[in-house]
Formats: structure tokens, C-alpha cells, sequence
């Protein structure tokens, strides 16, 4: 997501004058992502149990919401591919950050299934149009910009996930679920207000062909094809521990070891884009690949094999320090690919990866979540052999 190669191989132009100072552009997109993907998606993993003991979820019901804004958000996605003016306007944003607002707030309205999978599937498809106008405006406005600057700000992602957990753990002591889903949804408009004026993507120009590899090509379409495999499988085996990852340490551990560990997750997450960029610039891309999904793969896996506090924050902090990185790497590998529309194909195979993931999941969940931690590894250990083929393949030029 924010390595040079992926930011030159888009067809931007900033449409002008450049920014007074890049860093206001970095904080306004920041808030954007924490709001839709930190808090929007993702505070319903450490909400999910005290649901389980205080509204009377089953964990079959807390699969099928965890689905609904994984469909959510490949329709949202889905949308900003096929209309790329939602992107390009500042209205469809900020009626994206309101939705997403609204929806949370109305979550403790109602204790009836089908409202709660309805405004989990609105959260998603919001959650996706603010994500991609955000990232569509850093890769536009601070492509002249060193690496780092867009790295931060899809940490941005990483401060809403440890908000969220934060949120939790205070609220979690004083009152109930209803009041963690209010206050997350006090915590949307605070960032929806950070977030405002962010300026959306500029209209883009056509670019000059690339001089690399034939889009054509067969070999080219075999590594492409590897990689959308293993961005696929990442998608699976992910999105399961972001979802049930706190509520699987909670079952052998002191309640507010999962709100914790959870905001461990968010804290890794916030330097990891801009880290594994830098990286990137110096290492073959496959390569930090394949390192980063050996790395989450065993912190998936770790409170399932080992239960206790301890193993449960080092767990959080290898499942943070990776996920984010493993989404940048994996984009910028496309890029350098120069496989065309690799950012859109890769996005969606990542999307459907997500809506699979708690369903592949649910049958072992009546056995708890130890099982589903346990598949979810071995599913994140096969995007790693996949990223393992595509290094022994990769071009050198591209690495």
C-alpha cells in the first residue's frame, strides 16, 4: 500500500499546488482510516465478548455479523471500483462517516439478530468507501512524498484498533456492551470531524504504457496468480483472528487480558506500513512477504497452543506488527508486477477472503475458539508457501 513502486505505478496527478505541509493531509486521512477500519470494522472484536455474556450471542450469531460486514465492505469496495467518481468527491466520504457513525450508535437499539446483521453489513459498506477514498488520497497527494508519510497514516488503522480496545477496557468496568457500542460511536465523530476536510483523489490522467513485462504474458500471469492466491488465503485466515482473537484469549485468561491484548494489536499496527515500506526498499518484496506471513501465522496460533497471559500479548503484538504490512507488501508486489488493475483484483480476492474466513470457521465454533485460531494459522501458513513460489519466480528488475 505505500511502497514508491505501488504510489508510481498509479496514474495520479495532484492537480495543484502541493500541500503547505504534508503531515495536516497525513493526520486528516489518519482519522478517516481510524474511523472506518480501527473503530467502524474492528471494535467489534473486543465488544464481541461481552456480548457473548451480557446480550446472550451465540457464537454463531456473532459469526454471521462478523460475515455481514465482510459482505458489507466487498459491496462498498465493489462500488468505488465500478464508479470511481465516490472517490473523487469529499460527499460520498463524509455520508460515509455519518452512516458508519449512526450504525454503531443504533447497534444497542435492538437485541434482535437480523438488526444487528443489518447495521453491521451498512458498517461494512461505509468502512469500505471511507478506506478507499482515504488510501486513493494519499497515493495521490503525497506520491512526490518520501514513503514514510502514507505508511504513518494507515497506522492510522493500527490508533483506531488500540482506541477501540482502550474504549472497551474502561467501559467494560463501569457499564455494559450497549455503553461500549455509544461510545464507540462518540469516537467515530470525534475522528469524522478530524477527518472533514480530507481532499479526495484528483481526477487522474492517463499514463504512458509501462515498459515492463507484457501484461499479457503467461509467466506473468502465473506470478500474479500466486500472489492473488496468497493475498486471497491472507484474507481467510486474518480476518478470523480480527474477529474472534479476543474473545479466544478470554477463555483461559482474566477478562481484561482480551480488551488488552487487543489494544497491544493497535499499538503494533500503528509504525508497521511505514516499517515494512522502508524494508521493502531494501529486500526483495516476496521475500519480506513470506517473512511477515510466517510471523502472523505464529502469533494466530500462539494463545490457541499456549494458553496465558503473557503468550497472549506477545501473540498481539506479532499479529499487529504484521497484518497491515503483509496488505502493504502485497499491493506493492503487484505493482511491480505492473499486472494491470492488480490493486482492484487483489482488493477483491482479499475481500472475499474476509467473508470466508467466519464462515469456514463456524462449525468449530461450538468447541470455543482455540480450533478456529488453530485453522486460521495453518490457512495464513498456506499464503506463505504460496508467497514462498512466488519469490523463487519473481523477476530480479521487480524485486
Amino acid at each position: 500500500m505505500t511502497g514508491r513502486s505501488l504510489t508510481a505505478a498509479l496514474p495520479v496527478r495532484t492537480g495543484g499546488a502541493a500541500l503547505r505541509s504534508p503531515w495536516v493531509h497525513v493526520g486528516q486521512a489518519a482519522a478517516a482510516l481510524a474511523a472506518g477500519m480501527g473503530i467502524g470494522r474492528f471494535v467489534y472484536t473486543p465488544i464481541l465478548p461481552l456480548m457473548h455474556a451480557q446480550a446472550g450471542l451465540s457464537a454463531t450469531t456473532g459469526a454471521n455479523l462478523a460475515t455481514a460486514n465482510y459482505v458489507g465492505y466487498l459491496l462498498g469496495a465493489l462500488a468505488g471500483s465500478v464508479s470511481p467518481a465516490l472517490i473523487r468527491r469529499p460527499a460520498p466520504l463524509r455520508a460515509g462517516l455519518v452512516v458508519l457513525t449512526m450504525s454503531l450508535a443504533a447497534m444497542p437499539l435492538t437485541g434482535g439478530a437480523a438488526v444487528w446483521i443489518t447495521l453491521r453489513l451498512i458498517a461494512g459498506v461505509s468502512s469500505a468507501l471511507i478506506f478507499v477514498t482515504a488510501a486513493s488520497s494519499l497515493l495521490s497527494h503525497l506520491r512526490e512524498h518520501p514513503t514514510h508519510l502514507p505508511g504513518w497514516a494507515f497506522g492510522g488503522v493500527g490508533g483506531g484498533i488500540a482506541l477501540s480496545g482502550l474504549l472497551v477496557l474502561v467501559v467494560r468496568s463501569a457499564a455494559d456492551w450497549r455503553a461500549a457500542w455509544w461510545a464507540s460511536a462518540l469516537l467515530v465523530a470525534l475522528l469524522t470531524a478530524a477527518a472533514w476536510n480530507l481532499r479526495p483523489e484528483t481526477p487522474q490522467a492517463k499514463p504512458a504504457r509501462s515498459g515492463g513485462v507484457k501484461a499479457g504474458g503467461a509467466a506473468l500471469r502465473g506470478r500474479f496468480a500466486v500472489l492473488f492466491t496468497s493475498y486471497t488465503l491472507e484474507g481467510v485466515g486474518y480476518i478470523v483472528a480480527a474477529t474472534f482473537l479476543a474473545a479466544a484469549i478470554e477463555e483461559t485468561s482474566p477478562g481484561w487480558v482480551g480488551s488488552c491484548a487487543w489494544v497491544l494489536v493497535g499499538v503494533a499496527a500503528v509504525p508497521s506500513a511505514a516499517l515494512w515500506a522502508r524494508l521493502g526498499r531494501r529486500w526483495s518484496v516476496p521475500g519480506l512477504l513470506l517473512t511477515a506471513l510466517v510471523i502472523q501465522a505464529g502469533g494466530i496460533v500462539l494463545p490457541a497452543l499456549v494458553p496465558g497471559v503473557t503468550t497472549a500479548l506477545v501473540a498481539a503484538v506479532l499479529f499487529g506488527a504484521t497484518f497491515i504490512g503483509v496488505s502493504t507488501l502485497s499491493l506493492d508486489a503487484g505493482a511491480r508486477l505492473r499486472f494491470p488493475r492488480s490493486v482492484a483484483l487483489l482488493t477483491t480476492g482479499y475481500s472475499v477472503g474476509q467473508i470466508l474466513g467466519p464462515l469456514v470457521v463456524a462449525p468449530l465454533l461450538r468447541h470455543g475458539y482455540h480450533r478456529a485460531l488453530i485453522l486460521a494459522g495453518a490457512i495464513v501458513l498456506a499464503a506463505a508457501v504460496a508467497a514462498a513460489v512466488l519469490r523463487v519466480s519473481y523477476p530480479r528488475h521487480s524485486a
